[in-house]
């Protein structure tokens, strides 16, 4: 008998520990899932998207001749804060200040050509790409020195500090000078200062198109084409969720190649 009693004590303890360990688990998975969900209530409440971004990156982010903040990344940032049900906020900054910011929670999020790339997926989350384009090598049309991306070693290129271009030339051992942004880069290939300049295929394109008399060529291509997404800190699931429904919404009723034709004549949706 006291065998017998011995034995349903045990299993007495036995079920308060399981149930006990059932409800801390429990709890733990709610508070995971609020946190997950905390950043995107926020914005809800407030009724506001804070969005981190460059505005001297044409056609992308940057300044009309009216001064106002436009670009395709802009409006695509305003399409999905309207999805989402909230006003954009565009907060300025430089390039190497912008991850910064998004740490500092500065910035909901980053709309500003950000490629999606292993390293960056580490400390960082992504929307789904919003926009794929090649990377190319620019130089003076009177210069016969470069033609593929390995005879940037040892010359000197003009790019954004801490950009995936300036990683770029700097892998192949140009000597990188910093300069603000693409126009800044493009104005001093042109006048010969530097001897190239990689970028994006897009922006040099819609440089060319606003200043037909540069003297300017591309050279070569990166083999890989860029995929692009709207950043966000790690741990706001919810937010990143939300984002991307917004982002096929625009796809299927065909707002985003209203956006997309627009700026660039084409679709330029990741393939």
């Amino acid at each position: 008998m006291k065998k017998l009693l011995s034995i349903l004590s045990l299993l007495i303890v036995s079920a308060i520990v399981l149930s006990a360990c059932g409800n801390k688990d429990e709890s733990k998975g709610n508070q995971s899932s609020k946190k997950e969900d905390e950043l995107y209530n926020k914005v809800k409440k407030e009724g506001i998207l804070k969005i981190g971004t460059e505005g001297t990156y044409a056609p992308f982010t940057f300044h009309d001749k009216s001064g106002n903040l436009t670009g395709f990344d802009v409006e695509i940032a305003e399409e999905v804060a309207k999805r989402l049900g909230v006003k954009p906020k565009f907060m300025e900054t430089q390039w190497d200040g912008m991850f910064a910011g998004l740490d500092a929670k500065r910035f909901d999020m980053v709309a500003n050509e950000v490629t999606i790339d292993k390293d960056r997926e580490k400390k960082y989350d992504f929307s789904d790409p919003y926009i794929q384009s090649g990377r190319v090598l620019i130089v003076n049309k009177e210069n016969k020195d470069i033609k593929k991306f390995e005879d940037l070693k040892g010359k000197k290129s003009a790019e954004t500090l801490g950009s995936d271009h300036f990683k770029i030339a700097k892998s192949y051992g140009s000597d990188v000078q910093s300069v603000e942004g693409f126009a800044q880069a493009a104005e001093l290939v042109n006048q010969k200062r530097v001897a190239a300049a990689v970028n994006d295929k897009i922006s040099f394109l819609e440089y060319t198109k606003k200043h037909p008399n540069a003297s300017l060529k591309v050279v070569a291509e990166a083999d890989n084409p860029a995929k692009m997404g709207l950043q966000f800190r790690k741990g706001n699931d919810k937010l990143v969720e939300e984002v991307n429904k917004a982002l096929k919404d625009m796809h299927k009723d065909g707002t985003y190649k209203k956006i997309s034709n627009k700026w660039f004549g084409e679709d330029v949706s990741p393939k």
